[in-house]
């Protein structure tokens, strides 16, 4: 019984690695996405805005965001890798080439400003967490040039979603809290709640390329 249900386990490992990879290749129209985009204006397109689940938040910036980033993103909450209820009705009704077409448009939005090759300095408390979480290894030296396109640009995203999002990480016991991810789990659980917290509010003081950009009629 054990082997069948390891192989049954591998088969649907294969199938879900061999899916996502197909859905990273197909190619995505920023044309296309900006017209698919109503679902995700009303909370991504509106500076300040603020989320009430699971405690009160900005939502992320994406625009600027790697593209390759936002595809995994969309999927996890897709799949339910990453728990949130509304964030997954939206992806579970977005097909492949829809979320393609959302991240061509919204990483092609950003700032476009020049940033410095490496972080700027904080305080000698964040300065020893970014080096025992080896932030730098994979979102980049300035966190905002990630080593792999999957990988988020981090430099200037909202400190109070930073916060959130690295709890979510720790989070395994909630129906509809939490994120799947075991790399960044392994390293979330390394830190006390606290040192998230100093975590989140340098990494989101940083210079960065990412935004919200407000939609034309609630300029």
């Amino acid at each position: 019984m054990n082997k069948i249900l390891l192989t049954v386990s591998s088969l649907l490992v294969a199938c879900a690695t061999t899916a996502a990879a197909y859905a990273q290749d197909i190619k995505g129209d920023a044309e296309a996405g900006a017209q698919k985009n109503a679902l995700c204006v009303g909370c991504h397109g509106i500076k300040g805005y603020h989320m009430s689940f699971p405690e009160v938040h900005q939502v992320p910036k994406i625009s600027g965001q790697g593209a390759g980033y936002i595809r995994a993103a969309l999927h996890a909450y897709k799949s339910g890798e990453r728990k949130h209820p509304s964030m997954r009705t939206l992806a579970s009704s977005l097909s492949d080439q829809d979320i393609a077409d959302l991240a061509a448009f919204y990483s092609g939005t950003g700032t476009g400003v020049t940033l410095p090759a490496v972080a700027t300095e904080g305080s000698v408390k964040a300065a020893e967490l970014v080096t025992k979480g080896g932030c730098t290894s994979c979102h980049g030296a300035n966190l905002s040039k990630p080593i792999d396109p999957a990988y988020p640009k981090i430099a200037g995203q909202h400190s109070d979603y930073l916060y959130v999002a690295l709890r979510a990480y720790k989070t395994t016991d909630k129906p509809m809290i939490g994120r799947g991810n075991p790399v960044m789990g392994g390293i979330a659980r390394q830190f006390s709640n606290a040192d998230l917290k100093v975590l989140a509010d340098y990494v989101g003081g940083l210079p960065g390329e990412i935004q919200t950009v407000q939609r034309d009629r609630l300029k």
